[in-house]
């Protein structure tokens, strides 16, 4: 089969590229001229585990192509995928003009009955408001169809290929039809395609967001009750994670949420029921909860130091928003350097994958280092931001010599607190005892 991807974002890309490996013909259009003749010289934008392979491997077979041509892209194409930004405006509704821009363009080009596929997170009603964009000047029949995606970064390619369910929104018989055999390769192990309306797909992503948001919220309010009350976080999440009506997934305390999704899916969904005169009280408390729960270890460093972090320095240990990815979007790291810098310290940071995006952010006014280790040479404290394998099991007799002081203040709870307590450290982490290693 024949299909255009329209953007070559983190979604447009893997979509394109896991589509293209089950035999299909895949042309990928983005306006970026720079990045459409990178892609094309096989130079990947995106750090994605796996998806370097299938990408190179499709090139060269011939089944997936770029082009800044929108005509040229949707040629002969059965069905044309919007992989557009929707970024959020200051009121924290989706952004659509990517996306709208884009229908009103393919109204005039198509040439056949074509299957237009809304593929990036939108707010209830996109699907309509495209649909009409397109028809005001299409001289062919065609359907628009909310496909939400749910990729988590880091195992993208996996969750493409092998997904747990693929949501398809349509009223057109025709177009079940096309999309049933488009993703059949993917549900051969009778994983569910489950069809439903256009606006219940729609719904269906910002409301798997949010509800995963919430779970994550929660047990942070969890951890900072257990601070007060003497409890192990840890512990209370392996009580309540066994059982089966809650799951085990999702219940880590740590620093917060952040990536590209959650934080603007929360917020685009709150402004949905705002503009239908619903009071979402509880993603309201989401969205506060989240973004106090981000800087908390500079609350807890800044009482450990009597109230100041002048003239410290301190290692940051993690960038990204979560392992596996270079992405920066929303991250707790960067709300930390930022208040880290504000209060007159010194910053050191390493990340496997994220220094070049964080670079751009803060250039020359923190050090970005080559490992781990050179991250706190020198260094008052550690801070982990990010829960990188590489940072589980470190060398601790090498970490003690290189800190000045033997601090750790932990956000993603990666060491056990009597392990700690022997090495001689003094750590503070998310909803446990903290530890004084004098």
């Amino acid at each position: 089969m024949k299909i255009a991807v329209v953007g070559t974002g983190y979604v447009g890309l893997v979509t394109g590229t896991c589509f293209a490996e089950t035999g299909n013909h895949v042309t990928c259009v983005d306006i970026d001229e720079k990045k459409v003749e990178k892609l094309k010289n096989q130079i990947m934008p995106i750090y994605e585990p796996g998806l370097d392979v299938l990408f190179e491997r499709n090139i060269k077979q011939g089944r997936l192509d770029f082009t800044t041509n929108l005509k040229e892209g949707i040629k002969d194409a059965k069905i044309i995928f919007l992989a557009l930004p929707t970024p959020p405006g200051e009121d924290g509704s989706a952004d659509l003009k990517y996306i709208l821009k884009v229908a009103s363009d393919l109204g005039p080009i198509l040439s056949e009955y074509t299957v237009i596929v809304d593929k990036s997170t939108v707010p209830v009603g996109t699907a309509d408001k495209v649909h009409a964009q397109i028809a005001k000047n299409a001289k062919v029949p065609f359907d628009v169809v909310s496909n939400p995606e749910f990729l988590r970064e880091g195992v993208a390619v996996d969750d493409f290929m092998k997904p747990d369910r693929v949501v398809i929104g349509t009223s057109s018989d025709k177009a079940r039809k096309v999309m049933d055999q488009l993703y059949a390769p993917f549900v051969r192990q009778g994983n569910p395609v489950i069809f439903m309306d256009e606006k219940s797909a729609e719904l269906t992503k910002y409301a798997a967001n949010s509800f995963l948001a919430t779970k994550i919220t929660f047990m942070n309010e969890i951890a900072n009750m257990c601070e007060l009350l003497g409890a192990d976080v840890d512990m209370v999440r392996k009580g309540i994670g066994t059982d089966t009506r809650i799951g085990k997934r999702f219940l880590f305390a740590g620093i917060g949420y952040g990536g590209s999704c959650f934080p603007k899916d929360v917020q685009a969904l709150a402004k949905s029921a705002q503009e239908v005169k619903y009071d979402f009280k509880l993603l309201t408390s989401v969205m506060d909860v989240n973004q106090e729960q981000k800087t908390k270890l500079i609350h807890r460093a800044k009482a450990f130091y009597n109230g100041s972090l002048k003239g410290k320095t301190f290692g940051i240990w993690g960038l990204a928003f979560k392992p596996y990815t270079d992405d920066i979007r929303e991250a707790p790291a960067l709300e930390n350097i930022k208040e880290l810098l504000a209060l007159g310290a010194k910053v050191k940071v390493y990340d496997p994958e994220a220094m070049e995006n964080v670079k751009e952010l803060f250039g020359n006014t923190i050090e970005f280092c080559s490992d781990e280790y050179a991250a706190v040479d020198g260094a008052d404290a550690l801070f982990i931001m990010t829960e990188w394998p590489v940072f589980r099991t470190p060398e601790f007799d090498k970490l003690q010599s290189l800190l000045r002081s033997k601090v750790i203040f932990d956000g993603r709870n990666l060491y056990d607190t009597q392990a700690m307590e022997d090495l001689g450290f003094t750590y503070f982490s998310i909803g446990r005892k903290d530890v004084d290693g004098k």
